[in-house]
């Protein structure tokens, strides 16, 4: 059986209820996150912010994540992972209620750290039992293919999201993002096992002993110094290019869904296939190097768009019974954020088969990867806010050549540090080796 789901295509998993229950947390998750991030573009030039305040959108999402990721990893591992689900997407709903009657920018910034709560949690536990319950020899299939299906949905949100806010506002966004919530709900309800994975004893090993054993591994250490130095180049990229195609080119939110959705299409497209080379090859550690590379020149390529934006003309296509002008720097941005989508696709079902297969090794899984969300939460509370002063005080280039910079020199680093004592997984077996 292992064998089979393996050897099989990502489809093959959707035949799977459980599956089909945890990656509709992913959908609605993902989907939600998009359509915000398009929102938060809207808000910038409702309430006309500065770059700096614009950071504190990222900044707000993951401050409450920096200080409740460890705490919930080891809550999940020890406590039932369908009630902590089913009490995440209940959250996610109260979020979509606080957006629709919010009127200034603090009141943006509250809601954003109620859904970086909401966010931790669906994510945190949708990952660990997805895991936790995936055939031997097929873990990174699973994990590629639950990825995939949330790369999927944040395409949908970029592109049916952009949709809604362009033609009716909030409101009715806000509504339709509860409607697909309620809906995951329903399916982790009916179709997931309840207490999946089995949990542990809480009073066997404390949250501290855990997360010290855990990095006492050298593995971890490269890849959550990894974690933490990329967050700061990647957290440029989701907070600033939305409010950067919006208000420096005057691209309307569904045009500038249309352009996230370049990247989304491509890891849509490659997380199912990649996930599965991962359970295939050996050192795909890798994998996460080549990624970042790909990722940096991405970065490096958005603020480009300033530059064609004179040359490139425009072009005007027909929809919804009207005509939309298309500038030069769409189709630069459009292209920068597919190549972040294949970065994306390369590194992302190896480094978290890789938390997941050393996670393992105590019975720590949720824990592991909560290590690797705090790492990301360091880097993604400065490093909006970082990278939007070097933009108020330099200008676009300088802020996201400096991003792609960081993000290069973190990879360097990780492999140095990585290469020194590897997983002892990567010389065992497929699984442990992504």
């Amino acid at each position: 059986m292992a064998g089979e789901s393996s050897s099989g295509s990502s489809l093959r998993l959707f035949e799977n209820r459980e599956f089909v229950a945890l990656a509709s947390t992913a959908f609605a998750r993902s989907q939600a996150y998009s359509t915000i991030l398009i929102a938060l573009a809207l808000y910038a030039d409702m309430f006309h912010t500065t770059s700096t305040v614009e950071g504190l959108f990222g900044t707000a999402f993951a401050v409450v994540q920096l200080f409740i990721v460890l705490p919930l990893g080891r809550y999940i591992d020890t406590r039932n992972s369908k009630r902590i689900l089913l009490v995440g997407l209940l959250l996610n709903v109260a979020v979509f209620i606080g957006f629709m009657f919010v009127e200034s920018v603090e009141h943006v910034i509250l809601v954003r750290i109620l859904q970086g709560t909401g966010a931790s949690i669906l994510w945190l536990t949708g990952m660990t039992v997805v895991g936790e319950i995936s055939e031997d020899g097929s873990r990174g299939l699973w994990i590629g293919t639950y990825n995939q299906v949330g790369a999927l949905s944040s395409l949908v949100g970029d592109v049916f999201g952009g949709l809604l806010l362009y033609l009716y506002g909030f409101r009715l966004t806000y509504i339709v993002l509860s409607v697909i919530t309620i809906g995951a709900f329903v399916a982790v309800l009916l179709f997931l096992r309840d207490n999946p994975g089995g949990r542990k004893d809480a009073d066997e090993t404390s949250g501290r002993e855990t997360i010290q054993t855990l990095l006492d591994r050298s593995a971890i250490k490269a890849l959550v110094f990894f974690r933490l130095s990329f967050s700061v180049g990647k957290m440029a990229v989701i907070t600033f290019l939305p409010i950067y195609a919006h208000t420096e080119f005057g691209i309307n939110p569904f045009v500038v869904g249309g352009i996230m959705a370049g990247g989304k299409l491509t890891k849509s497209l490659t997380q199912g296939k990649v996930g599965n080379w991962t359970d295939r090859v050996d050192g795909t550690h890798r994998f996460i190097l080549a990624g970042a590379l790909v990722y940096a020149l991405g970065t490096a390529l958005i603020p480009v768009a300033g530059v064609a934006h004179h040359y490139i003309p425009d072009t005007t296509v027909s929809a919804f019974g009207g005509e939309m002008a298309l500038p030069g720097a769409f189709f630069v941005l459009f292209a920068a954020y597919a190549v972040l989508g294949i970065g994306d696709s390369l590194r992302l079902p190896a480094s978290m088969s890789l938390f997941v297969a050393e996670g393992e090794q105590f019975d720590a899984v949720a824990s592991s990867l909560s290590l690797r969300s705090i790492a990301w939460k360091v880097g993604q509370v400065g490093g909006p806010v970082f990278i939007g002063a070097i933009w108020d005080a330099t200008n676009v280039f300088v802020a996201f050549w400096f991003a792609a910079a960081f993000i290069v020199v973190s990879s360097a680093v990780f492999v140095v540090l990585y290469s020194t004592d590897p997983a002892p997984g990567e010389c065992v077996d497929a699984v442990a080796g992504d």
